[in-house]
């Protein structure tokens, strides 16, 4: 077979690949309407105002669109490191404790005394971050590779220990002065507050981290040799092995990339969106992560699209008990009609590449 022929059946290969996932998007889509539609009916809600509210909660001003942002950036952060875990089949459920281990690594810096120089102060809380997240990440790989625990199970683990490591810090050492409250620590000084533009809720530097952080995962995972191993680990680690490459090292490389990128996410929650450490810090960013991620096929491409959908859901359900006098949990129910229809999609590709 010729070069060009070669080259003509990878690009028809492509094409069918990018087709399959527009239609799994599209009829994810329909599905998540249709669910919602059907949750709100029952809930005796009118369906079309419900749907205009959940839009003008989202898009009705700058404002509100600006916070629809400041979801959509930690999401992407976390759906960046999922992307590095799922390459190599890496299944990163620890994602939620990553992010609150960033958050305890980013304010264990801001903390410490005579630090008060905002323009040192707050990049070593990112790179403190960035590590307790990424260390974090790496102790799941640990589990893994030394220990024999599926990822899965050493994850959820994980997860566990770090909200109460939180809770922990937060009823204890760092408790507020005199009390100690679900509300969660003191407010940091004003002068640690990453900026934001005036009448938006969105730090700049916060968009400016998950821009880069969506060029650097699609460079690292499309365009170099980094990617290609841990596609060759994920598609089958002892072939790898005939090549020279470390199924171990890759899976803890891979797991430490997510974890830091996790952490990121967590600095951006203690800095820029509720300037304290609060018990759900993670905003449940992880697990949404992982949903939005297997939604968009384990491509970047479709990500930053999917995650402005989502945020835009989470952010406009709010308007519901608002303006609808809705039951406030109304919200989290059309979040679990995506992630049905996502695992309704996921198991329409796994039939699919049945023989």
């Amino acid at each position: 077979m010729s070069n060009n022929e070669q080259g003509m059946m990878n690009v028809e290969g492509t094409s069918k690949q990018m087709k399959r996932l527009t239609l799994d998007i599209g009829l994810g889509a329909l599905l998540v309407f249709g669910f919602t539609s059907l949750v709100l009916l029952v809930a005796g809600a009118p369906v079309l105002a419900a749907f205009q509210n959940i839009w003008l909660g989202s898009f009705g001003s700058t404002a509100k669109f600006s916070q629809v942002l400041a979801v959509w950036v930690p999401l992407i952060l976390c759906s960046c490191g999922l992307l590095f875990t799922f390459r190599a089949n890496l299944w990163n459920i620890g994602i939620e404790g990553q992010v609150i281990m960033g958050a305890i690594g980013g304010m264990a810096v801001l903390r410490i005394p005579g630090l008060t120089n905002p323009s040192l102060t707050l990049p070593l809380a990112f790179f403190g971050a960035m590590l307790g997240g990424g260390a974090w990440g790496l102790l799941a790989g640990l589990l893994k590779t030394r220990g024999g625990v599926h990822e899965i199970f050493g994850g959820l683990g994980l997860n566990f220990v770090s909200q109460g490591f939180i809770l922990w810090l937060i009823f204890g050492p760092w408790k507020r002065p005199g009390i100690a409250s679900m509300s969660g620590t003191e407010l940091l000084p004003y002068k640690l507050w990453l900026s934001t533009p005036a009448g938006w809720r969105v730090a700049t530097a916060g968009l400016l981290i998950a821009a880069s952080a969506l060029i650097i995962t699609w460079l690292f995972l499309e365009k170099s040799k980094l990617g290609l191993k841990l596609k060759a680990i994920g598609k089958n680690p002892r072939a790898a092995l005939l090549y020279n490459i470390s199924p171990e090292r890759y899976y803890l490389l891979a797991i430490l990339i997510a974890g830091a990128f996790a952490g990121m996410a967590g600095f951006l929650q203690i800095t820029a969106v509720y300037h304290r450490l609060i018990p759900s810090i993670s905003s449940g960013y992880g697990y949404l992560g992982l949903l939005l991620v297997m939604l968009a096929g384990y491509r970047i491409g479709p990500v930053p699209f999917l995650a402005l959908f989502f945020s835009a859901l989470n952010v406009g359900a709010i308007q519901l008990p608002i303006v609808l006098q809705l039951d406030s949990a109304l919200s989290g129910v059309i979040q679990g009609c995506c992630v049905l229809s996502a695992l309704f999609i996921l198991g329409l590709r796994l039939k699919r590449k049945q023989p």
